[in-house]
């Protein structure tokens, strides 16, 4: 797969641009904050729905704009597809595939399939249990888009679920049947999608296991040994995978936890607060890696993301976001290589010396000037 034309308008600091691509290597050179950045963004939204810099879609509207939109045709085994996303302020975005709309714009996932590489990744280690989970969830999103209704479903109960829990902590021990019930009611809906959501991220950690092994060692061959597990609120020694195991097991951790969720007033059982455990020899990464175990760490988890994806038959664009220059030799090299074989690699550097001596590459300069609305980004050429 590659994507063979990118087009924006009012894209944070793109008011437009339209540019071609081909196979093999791009690079983006541009100084820091100049928005090579986010032509990578917005790729990574039209295979995620998500950004990897921000959790909501506001800061992606340019400024005095009230939409922006996101063109990309990809090309998959000579076929082309064209998709669009109109990301609104204040109300639904929308979605076109081959410029027909689409009900919803999770119909366009699995169009484009990518995997990013950005300093934003140190996080999956460092950072907080959500960051894994996201890696996890969007990855599983990629190998099958229908999860993402489930996702959006389990959000919704999750929300509506806390509430009520906000609302009925008062009535605990109380003789208010009704709400209750209706709390029942909405540990079913719960564990029903939590389940899913649950056994698709155990499936995958199962997976990824081996490659992330593989790629760290290839990383940080003199480190301890890496794995990765899965570790859910429900309980840390069963063994339950499959989706009717695992919703019996929540809805029986809901209702030992309800007390506490009530005093509370919040979910404690779920997916959502599940955690991707990862490991250097016996201990865990976070807290214990060093700089560059943790950096070595986090790159595997990529590489990791995209051998699976590439075994699966349809190879994801390499989305590579100023990473060269936080890398040291050994690991630059090492992510170069992967590089090297995939069908397209865009790339963005602050400078050109960031990027491999020996590497082939259509090198396009990324400016900041003056248009009609302002200041914007622009391309030149190199």
């Amino acid at each position: 797969m590659y994507v063979r034309h990118l087009a924006l308008r009012d894209f944070r600091s793109w008011s437009h641009v339209d540019v071609d691509l081909a196979p093999g290597r791009t690079v983006f050179v541009g100084s820091n904050g100049y928005g090579k950045t986010n032509l990578l963004e917005a790729l990574w939204y039209c295979a995620t729905l998500g950004s990897h810099r921000v959790a909501t879609d506001a800061p992606l509207i340019r400024a005095g704009a009230d939409r922006a939109v996101v063109s990309t045709i990809v090309v998959n085994d000579g076929r082309e597809l064209a998709v669009d996303v109109e990301i609104a302020a204040g109300r639904a975005n929308k979605a076109r595939l081959n410029r027909s709309p689409v009900r919803s714009t999770r119909e366009i996932l699995g169009a484009v399939r990518a995997v990013l590489f950005s300093p934003e990744d140190l996080a999956l280690v460092r950072g907080d249990p959500g960051e894994r989970r996201r890696y996890l969830d969007e990855l599983a999103t990629l190998q099958r888009p229908a999860l993402a209704g489930v996702r959006a479903d389990y959000d919704k109960v999750l929300r509506q679920r806390t509430a009520l829990l906000k609302s009925a902590g008062g009535f605990r021990g109380r003789s208010d049947r009704g709400v209750l019930d209706t709390l029942d009611s909405w540990d079913g809906h719960l564990a029903a999608h939590g389940a899913q959501l649950m056994a698709a991220r155990m499936k995958l950690v199962n997976e990824l296991g081996p490659q992330v092994e593989k790629a760290y060692q290839l990383l940080a061959p003199s480190s301890r040994a890496a794995a990765i597990g899965y570790r859910n609120s429900i309980d840390a020694d069963s063994g339950a995978s499959e989706v009717a195991d695992l919703e019996r097991e929540l809805l029986a951790a809901l209702a030992r936890r309800r007390g506490a969720e009530l005093d509370r007033g919040m979910c404690l059982v779920g997916p959502h607060r599940d955690d991707l455990e990862l490991r250097l020899g016996e201990q865990p990464a976070k807290g214990f890696a060093s700089h560059g175990e943790s950096w070595s760490f986090a790159l595997s988890l990529r590489l990791a993301a995209y051998e699976l994806l590439r075994g699966e038959g349809s190879e994801p664009v390499l989305l590579l976001d100023d990473v060269f220059a936080e890398l040291d030799t050994s690991r630059r090299r090492a992510l170069a290589s992967v590089a090297a074989g995939a069908e397209q690699v865009l790339v963005t550097a602050a400078v050109g010396e960031d990027i491999p001596d020996d590497w082939d590459a259509t090198r396009i300069g990324v400016v900041m000037g003056e248009d009609e609305t302002g200041r914007a980004s622009a391309l030149v050429p190199l």
